[in-house]
């Protein structure tokens, strides 16, 4: 089994990992974020790319998702797991707190960057659930257990479920943007989730988002306005129940897959198998070879 971690804003690197080496990686997208970290977390073989690159030198709007997933479906990833910082659209879901949200709410002008489809060949994905149900489940077991168990998180909460609106930035909301958005009872809104679901979806890898919750975006009144600064704090204090969760989370995954994730591309292939270029075909043969003959 081969698992996938992508760090988010403050995780750069993923402590424990063992015989850590880099790989450097080419995809017909274009390079990948930063060089993989391939390593071992107990005996499960682990895969980690920082979202941002090391040194945090990549926009949510610059990134490169297709090179990212591409990269990890090349390596043989089954799973990822994608740890991000988000902003709070409820009251009762703190900074600090941890959010595993099940649905997103699209608010991007990027949809061509967000599929591997296209010149060529056509695929429609099912994407109702978008986010792995298998995955979340062990994930939610698990950090909850951390927080309940674990005097330095007293007080943190767990959410499982909700909504994540996924904007691009780089600004962050403006206040009436963050009212509409409660208005219609979202949870959290991040910038780079969205497309990393969407993806590993169309590669048939399991995905699952742990969100940590650093601010209130900008509605909540009483609340400091959301800087770089207090999100990069509140992600810091977070650091160590990431890895927490990454490190119980990876110990007890089992190699089974019973979700349907596997095989999301059986019936979303629209082209005839003899009608798709042979340059398409060539390049995303890691992500629908199987279904082209």
């Amino acid at each position: 089994m081969k698992l996938g971690i992508i760090g988010g804003t403050g995780l750069y690197d993923l402590a424990g990992l063992r015989d850590a080496e880099p790989i450097h990686m080419e995809t017909p997208f274009g390079e990948p974020s930063d060089a993989y970290t391939r390593g071992r977390l107990g005996s499960v073989e682990v895969y980690f790319l920082p979202r941002h690159a090391h040194g945090h030198r990549i926009l949510p709007s610059e990134l490169n998702h297709r090179a990212n997933i591409f990269g990890f479906k090349k390596l043989g990833v089954e799973r990822i797991i994608g740890i991000s910082a988000v902003g709070s659209l409820r009251e009762d879901l703190r900074p600090r707190d941890v959010c595993l949200p099940d649905q997103y709410f699209d608010r991007t002008k990027r949809s061509t960057d967000h599929t591997f489809f296209g010149r060529g060949l056509i695929a429609h994905i099912a994407f109702a659930e978008p986010v792995c149900p298998d995955l979340r489940r062990h994930l939610h077991a698990v950090t909850q257990e951390i927080v309940s168990g674990d005097p330095r998180h007293q007080g943190q909460r767990v959410q499982n479920g909700g909504t994540y609106v996924n904007m691009e930035g780089p600004a962050f909301s403006t206040k009436s943007e963050s009212l509409y958005y409660r208005r219609h009872g979202f949870d959290v809104i991040g910038m780079t989730s969205l497309a990393e679901a969407k993806l590993c979806r169309e590669a048939e890898i399991c995905y699952a988002p742990v969100c940590m919750v650093t601010d209130y975006d900008c509605w909540h009144e009483s609340e400091e306005t959301v800087t770089a600064d207090l999100v990069l704090a509140n992600l810091k204090a977070n650091a160590g129940l990431a890895g927490e969760i990454l490190r119980r989370a990876t110990a007890r995954l089992t190699k089974d897959r019973p979700c349907s994730c596997g095989n999301a591309l059986e019936n979303a292939v629209i082209t005839q198998a003899e009608q798709v270029p042979e340059e398409t075909r060539r390049n995303l043969a890691p992500i629908a070879g199987k279904y082209l003959g």
